[in-house]
């Protein structure tokens, strides 16, 4: 089985930012700059040859190149716990490719995304016991914020999970325009 998702991965300067408002908040847990990207489409555990499917479908996304930047902080909570998070604009770009790359994923065969998109990068995870001391991280950072960055493509990744954490392999990149 391969566990797949569609992102784009922030150029090193992005992430450089992104990494530098992280600070020593024990009660988060970061992710390292290797992880971080705006995930478009969580494909999940498929076989191979739906894998390939996908893969094949991804190539006839079309799209032309489109500008984000980071546009401040946020929070996601759940009932365990929860995530912080890092988000763009402008949003209308991201999601047109994203409902593009969920068209494309479900011409595949998989189900589609019945989620509300909200482009976004995750910076940290957190407990259910944590999450009161998110705020003062959220206030520090609402407005953090990037130049300009061009999307030019975006990635098929497989995430393999370990008992340190989810490592990402690049499966295929997908040029816009």
């Amino acid at each position: 089985m391969h566990r797949l998702f569609v992102a784009i991965r922030p150029p090193e300067r992005v992430r450089d930012l992104l990494v530098d408002a992280m600070d020593d908040s024990p009660a988060l847990r970061w992710v390292p700059d290797d992880n971080l990207h705006l995930t478009l489409r969580f494909v999940g555990e498929v076989e191979r040859p739906l894998a390939d499917d996908i893969a094949h479908a991804l190539q006839r996304v079309r799209s032309d190149p489109f500008e984000l930047r980071i546009d401040g902080v946020g929070r996601f909570d759940q009932r365990n716990g929860g995530a912080v998070w890092a988000g763009v604009k402008p949003k209308e770009p991201v999601a047109t490719l994203a409902a593009k790359v969920d068209r494309a994923c479900v011409a595949a065969g998989i189900e589609p995304e019945r989620r509300l998109f909200h482009p976004h990068i995750t910076l940290a995870r957190f407990g259910r016991s944590a999450k009161s001391e998110v705020d003062p991280f959220v206030r520090r950072n609402a407005a953090l914020a990037s130049e300009q960055f061009e999307v030019g493509s975006f990635t098929l990744f497989e995430s393999r999970l370990s008992r340190h954490g989810a490592h990402y392999e690049v499966v295929a990149d997908f040029p816009l325009g």
